[in-house]
């Protein structure tokens, strides 16, 4: 929401998808509603018909919605939860915009830290519905390692500025499946030493609209400032077998 303000409040027309066109109006009422549900392909089809039917050129694609730390294992599709939504939905919907990607258009794609706690294969091809083995924090983060290779991937096919970016530690609503103790204090420690809301969104917004990242090929960013991802999240070929997998799955679920 602190993204479509600022974008907004500097000119910018913005196109705002939430899992309801309500949902999406009540949040953002500056920006052009869209229903789109991550988890489900159908209505991800249904966001890009509607997106293609407006006419429009994309100057910029940020990748920002996610799920956290499910407690216990969820699957759709045959697909972990986290999976489907935080990678494999923003796969279906960002390589379904970039023909309506301007020549010196911008993808931002929101990984974060936590592609640290990822698996040590990286991405478990062979467990990703979840059912030989499940950990929240471990799903999350290779959810996270999926971001960041889905970037990588994608900046070896396109010409334009790919990135993908940690926003750091705020305390937003994505924290709510965390128990409530720790939620907690997460809440307390956000007043004293986390990010606000403000400075997480500021690296995505540089990242989309600032000069000095127009040369991005898919960077992993922190601060406004190119960073270190892990070994696995640097790995080509890794990213490029998540790349055909992807493909593979959407294939089975449009």
């Amino acid at each position: 929401l602190e993204t479509v303000r600022v974008l907004t409040a500097r000119g910018a027309t913005v196109l705002a998808a939430a899992r309801t066109r309500e949902k999406a109006l009540a949040s953002a009422p500056a920006a052009l509603p869209l229903e789109c549900e991550l988890s489900e392909p159908s209505s991800i089809q249904q966001c890009l018909r509607e997106v293609q039917g407006l006419g429009l050129q994309l100057d910029g694609i940020i990748a920002n919605a996610g799920i956290m730390a499910l407690p216990r294992l969820q699957q759709k599709h045959g697909l972990e939860l986290q999976f489907l939504t935080n990678h494999l939905g923003h796969f279906q919907l960002v390589t379904g915009l970039l023909p309506l990607l301007s020549e010196r258009g911008r993808v931002v794609i929101l990984s974060s830290r936590a592609h640290r706690m990822a698996p040590a294969t990286g991405i478990e091809f062979e467990n990703l519905s979840g059912e030989r083995g499940y950990r929240p924090w471990r799903a999350y983060g290779q959810s996270k390692l999926a971001n960041l290779l889905f970037a990588r991937a994608l900046s070896r096919r396109i010409p334009q500025a790919v990135s993908a970016v940690h926003p750091g530690v705020i305390v937003t609503n994505l924290w709510r499946h965390l128990p409530g103790l720790v939620s907690w204090g997460m809440r307390l420690a956000g007043s004293l030493v986390l990010k606000s809301i403000p400075q997480g969104a500021a690296t995505q917004v540089w990242a989309a609209v600032h000069p000095d990242a127009a040369e991005l090929r898919g960077d992993y960013l922190v601060d406004c400032n190119r960073a270190s991802p892990t070994l696995l999240g640097r790995d080509e070929l890794l990213a490029e077998r998540l790349w055909q997998e992807s493909e593979r799955l959407l294939s089975r679920l449009t």
